[in-house]
């Protein structure tokens, strides 16, 4: 209740946003169902969705949010809690790699098109009133312009959107070559919508309650994966040869596949030039994924740790089952440059750890 009493006076004398929006008691019901504080950053962002709420349930003015911190915080816990309580069905929660890859599909569709844009967003929006857009990241400057119309589209249509991003706005495509030709989304960003940063001494990941419920965190990390591990946990062999595997119109390499099951390795899928799309696609297919030969990122080049990067960003919101093999712990191959480890190394070190010097007991 005291987060309550909290949010009430961060409204001040607007409690009817707190008396008419269900999110406040939802979110408290939730933190205390899950032995959870909440954070004060968290409990302003509570109290500007409980604001918004009740201005988009009386059919007024309302004014986007972007919520940024470091990764663990309770963002995507947020937003995903906002989308659950908001009692209107005309919503929509997307990931920033799947909406982008479909409406980069869209707008080659409707290349013909005078606004292909705008098409493609009929498309994809029919009806939404309110998109929460989750990990949202830019590193990309075609992405970058893109953005540009698709944020001025969306408040031109009355949307209210969510955006949860591990950067504050300032710090979208730090890379200098394209920042300043950026600076127009951030300003819009800084014009539309409340930035609000979402901090907490603790990474919620890494509490045991978070993962009691996730496909993911039940996925392991196997080091140095001898033989012996691999026969203990019913993995493939370290030397499966190639198979070809049709995805979408294209074709990749796998090492092994049976049901719902897949095994690649590190280079199959980001030492080749493999997409986002393609592991959106291979996610319709398959839900127990095995990636062999996880190397020391440093001595990778950037495209190939961002590519990682990406997939297991796809993995972890598609809450897809993770065996990760390497050859050595887990903190030592994650060292490298790309901007956007730190998350990685949050998700992934969520994994269980398999025993390096024992074979653990096989899988039942």
């Amino acid at each position: 209740m005291a987060a309550l009493s909290l949010i009430r006076r961060l409204l001040g004398k607007k409690t009817d946003a707190l008396d008419a929006s269900p999110i406040p008691a939802f979110f408290q019901q939730k933190a205390e169902q899950q032995g959870y504080t909440l954070s004060a950053g968290q409990t302003r962002a509570i109290a500007a969705l409980a604001r918004e709420t009740q201005h988009l349930l009386a059919g007024r003015h309302t004014r986007s949010l972007y919520l940024h911190g470091p990764v663990g915080r309770g963002k995507s816990w947020l937003l995903d809690g906002f989308f659950q309580a908001l009692p209107i069905t005309e919503k929509q929660r997307v990931h920033f790699h799947d909406f982008f890859a479909r409406l980069h599909r869209g707008m080659f569709t409707h290349r013909e098109q005078d606004d292909a844009l705008a098409v493609t967003l009929d498309e994809l929006l029919t009806d939404c009133r309110v998109l929460c857009f989750d990990e949202f990241h830019v590193h990309d400057i075609g992405d970058a312009m893109l953005i540009t119309r698709l944020f001025k589209a969306l408040f031109q249509r009355g949307v209210l959107v969510l955006v949860t991003s591990n950067y504050a706005p300032q710090g979208l495509l730090p890379n200098p070559l394209y920042h300043e030709r950026f600076k127009p989304v951030i300003d819009l960003i800084d014009a539309r919508m409340e930035v609000l940063e979402v901090s907490s001494p603790q990474d919620f990941r890494s509490l045991p309650q978070a993962q009691s419920t996730q496909r993911f965190t039940s996925g392991q990390y196997v080091w140095p994966g001898t033989a012996r591990q691999r026969e203990a946990l019913c993995l493939p062999a370290a030397d499966c040869p190639p198979q070809p595997l049709a995805v979408g119109n294209r074709t990749l390499i796998c090492r092994h596949r049976a049901g719902r099951s897949i095994a690649f390795t590190f280079s199959d899928l980001c030492e080749q030039l493999t997409a986002v799309m393609d592991y959106l696609l291979l996610c319709q297919d398959y839900d127990h994924w095995t990636i062999d030969g996880l190397p020391q990122l440093a001595d990778c080049p950037i495209a190939v740790q961002q590519r990682f990067i990406n997939l297991v960003d796809v993995l972890y919101d598609r809450d897809k089952h993770l065996i990760l093999i390497g050859a050595q712990p887990l903190d030592l191959a994650l060292s490298g440059q790309a901007i956007d480890l730190a998350r990685t190394a949050s998700r992934l070190g969520q994994l269980q750890q398999a025993d390096p010097q024992l074979a653990p007991d096989p899988v039942s």
